[in-house]
């Protein structure tokens, strides 16, 4: 019912419109996996719908074929949140040719991503303060009293290319680990909240802000940033010699193809470099979609009905009045 709702309003905001699409026309945004992705790919949806007459559609992807596909083919038109960094020189080599541009910010303080252990483990071996002193000690890491366990994410995450990179780096298999992927975001979540729940040992990629961080507190552990070694073979899925190398606090930010950046509405531009939010913000939110196992698209809604001192920042007043008619 709450999504029928929402694209009821949808519909009436897009029939009241008009003639605005001429201005603004079709653009397609990209949603990630993740769900503050996907709350601030619905957020920009709603706005671009309502308060300014555009055509928005959503498509669901992931970092690195989104963004390679962005950069090389000129779709989608906009990615509300992404992590160009972990792309690599794909990317760099995309935005020196003016193929894809930063068009705002997403999370004004970002993300950090990294291997993640339990509080219960770190209390019980304060020693263990970066990722070799944790690869030392395979069996504090291990669920089945056999193997230390990594949890990998997903393939077509930037940090899933990360830690295999990492795990290869320091010859894991030798050293008493093994590797755990999984097929999806639920999958790691429910990997990490069941092994947390039976206070078991494990390493796991993760990063924050994310309500799972909210609802299961982990310590992220310490390792050194080489961004050259990053660029060459860190965030290279293919790259064959991998030296251990970590992440750093990465930006969030929107990125856009570069026929979008140049036919763009100035004003629909104008948002989008306004358009932020914090992670205290998106925590608020990401925690009500998990509390009410909601998606995206109802964590947008709860967003503007709950938080308008935020978003009203972010559009003039006349624009604001429109999207609060359409909820």
């Amino acid at each position: 019912m709450k999504r029928l709702l929402l694209s009821t309003a949808f519909a009436s905001a897009v029939l009241s419109a008009g003639s605005a699409y001429a201005a603004c026309g079709d653009v397609t945004l990209a949603a990630f996996s993740w769900q503050s992705s996907e709350a601030m790919t619905y957020v920009d949806q709603f706005i671009l719908n309502n308060g300014y007459g555009c055509n928005a559609s959503v498509v669901a992807g992931d970092t690195v074929p989104t963004i390679t596909s962005l950069i090389e083919k000129g779709q989608p038109d906009v990615i509300s949140e992404a992590t160009p960094s972990l792309l690599g020189e794909v990317y760099t080599k995309g935005a020196a040719e003016g193929r894809v541009s930063q068009i705002g910010t997403a999370i004004s303080d970002g993300q950090v991503s990294g291997w993640f252990i339990p509080p219960y483990v770190a209390e019980a071996h304060p020693e263990i303060k970066t990722v070799e002193d944790a690869v030392a000690h395979p069996d504090y890491f291990a669920p089945d009293g056999a193997k230390g366990v990594v949890y990998q994410g997903p393939q077509g995450w930037g940090d899933t290319v990360v830690t295999a990179q990492l795990y290869k780096a320091l010859d894991l298999d030798a050293k008493g680990f093994e590797m755990v992927p999984s097929g999806s975001a639920a999958a790691l979540e429910g990997a990490i909240s069941k092994a947390y729940e039976q206070k078991q040992g494990f390493i796991a990629q993760y990063w924050a802000p994310t309500s799972l961080l909210v609802k299961y507190p982990m310590i992220r552990l310490e390792m050194a940033h080489d961004p050259a070694e990053w660029a060459r073979c860190t965030s290279v899925q293919d790259c064959p010699d991998p030296k251990p190398n970590y992440w750093k606090q990465a930006e969030m930010v929107t990125l856009a193809a570069a026929d979008f950046s140049k036919s763009a509405d100035p004003a629909v531009m104008e948002y989008f470099g306004k358009r932020s939010w914090n992670q205290a913000e998106v925590s608020k939110v990401m925690a009500w979609m998990t509390d009410n196992q909601a998606n995206g698209e109802d964590g947008a809604k709860w967003f503007f009905q709950n938080m308008p001192e935020v978003w009203t920042k972010w559009v003039p007043a006349e624009v604001a009045e429109k999207i609060k008619a359409a909820l």
